[in-house]
């Protein structure tokens, strides 16, 4: 009985792709300037120490790094010989969102162009936010704007307290993003008025609505709570997850997965926080798997905690500690068993703003039964839903070449 493991590491891009220039992303590459500040010494503004990923590196990561951008980052040893295939792609949809990388993967590129809110501020169209009101309730909105999510609640929370009007706000993502005290305003009232956002947003074409519940009583103390909810447009075509489905498999969506799908193909989706409860959650998950099943995982933590903070020391910190978490895992997998780790978008801590990057993405593919081998530069994400269906046995999905057969 055949199982697999997509485990998707949130922003880890590897270098800037061909065209981000077309994105202003040009020198960006997430790992390699996190590896590189790493090992600057302490005087000249860096952490003194290398990063230290042995388990990855083991896996082909600097190899995979090495594909992308053509350095040798510090911290990674080539002279060692991976123990998994491994290599890096190249995004086909257009943007650097995640949901686009997640679809690709998924055998689905996004090949037209979302709809943005470019304006930084008043970004949103006047008739959107009457609507928006209306359906909120209330009698005005806050925000309006560009903004990161943590700076906008700290600035607007007290305001939020007062008015009791939502913080409304966009990134350079296709994506609005409604703020809400849960206790004041209402974790469920929040649910609902994001629900009501999606079809207002259908119009301008955004993938993305984003519920961003938060809690305290000042902005020194505001702070973003784990109940977060994404409600996405549906998948534009049948993804390798409907796939499996219609094959009689299982597919385990675990974090946000299900709703970055909008819920199509997911057999059931559990819900956890932080890279210990969801590497915990995906291992439970495939081990108890009694029929042929996907466990689809994303660790937003790197992204949203990190990426878009612009934290380098926190990213290199959760990077090293994920790697802790990865023998128990991979011990576990028997030789019917497949783990993939890639990520779905670049999200340099480094680089100027808040947003993510356009970059190639690494691929590592384990199995007791699959023979380590180069898979070199892959033209799209969807080599590796592809190669998911060609484990599974399952027919050439639209998009994609395998890596595995």
């Amino acid at each position: 009985m055949r199982r697999a493991a997509l485990i998707v590491l949130d922003s880890l891009g590897v270098g800037a792709l061909p065209d981000a220039d077309v994105y202003g992303d040009v020198g960006s590459n997430t790992l390699g300037h996190i590896a590189l500040w790493c090992a600057r010494p302490l005087a000249e503004g860096g952490r003194g120490r290398a990063l230290s990923l042995p388990h990855l590196q083991r896996l082909g990561l600097g190899h995979a790094a090495q594909t992308a951008c053509g350095l040798a980052l510090p911290g990674f040893d080539l002279s060692q010989s991976p123990s998994a295939r491994y290599g890096c792609a190249a995004e086909r949809s257009t943007g650097k969102d995640t949901i686009s990388g997640h679809w690709e993967i998924a055998g689905v590129p996004v090949l037209f162009d979302w709809g943005y809110f470019s304006d930084r501020q008043q970004s949103f169209p006047a008739a959107l936010l009457a609507a928006l009101q209306q359906a909120a309730g209330s009698d005005g909105m806050l925000g309006n704007c560009h903004a990161s999510g943590t700076e906008i609640i700290a600035r607007l929370g007290d305001e939020h307290l007062r008015s009791g009007w939502p913080i409304v706000y966009t990134s350079a993502d296709s994506v609005l993003q409604i703020a809400a005290h849960e206790q004041h305003f209402g974790l469920q009232r929040l649910y609902d008025l994001c629900a009501a956002a999606r079809l207002l947003v259908d119009p301008y074409r955004i993938g993305r609505v984003i519920a961003r519940p938060f809690l305290g009583d000042a902005a020194a103390n505001y702070a973003r709570t784990p109940n977060r909810r994404d409600y996405a447009v549906p998948p534009i075509a049948p993804t390798l997850l409907d796939a499996l489905q219609a094959a009689d498999a299982e597919v385990i969506g675990v974090g946000k997965i299900s709703d970055i799908f909008a819920g199509m193909g997911i057999s059931r989706s559990i819900k956890a926080h932080g890279l210990d409860a969801l590497m915990d959650k995906s291992m439970q998950a495939l081990a108890a798997a009694r029929v042929p099943t996907l466990v689809f995982t994303n660790l937003v933590d790197f992204d949203q905690d990190f990426g878009h903070r612009r934290d380098v020391a926190g990213y290199a910190a959760a990077l090293e500690h994920f790697d802790t978490l990865l023998p128990s895992f991979i011990d576990a997998l028997g030789p019917d068993d497949l783990a993939i780790f890639c990520a779905d978008h670049g999200n340099d801590p480094t680089w100027p703003g808040s947003d993510h990057t356009r970059e190639f993405i690494p691929i590592l593919a384990i199995s007791p039964s699959l023979a380590p081998a180069a898979l070199g530069r892959r033209d799209s994400f969807a080599d590796i839903g592809a190669s998911l269906a060609t484990w599974f046995g399952l027919p050439p999905l639209a998009s994609g070449a395998s890596f595995l057969s």
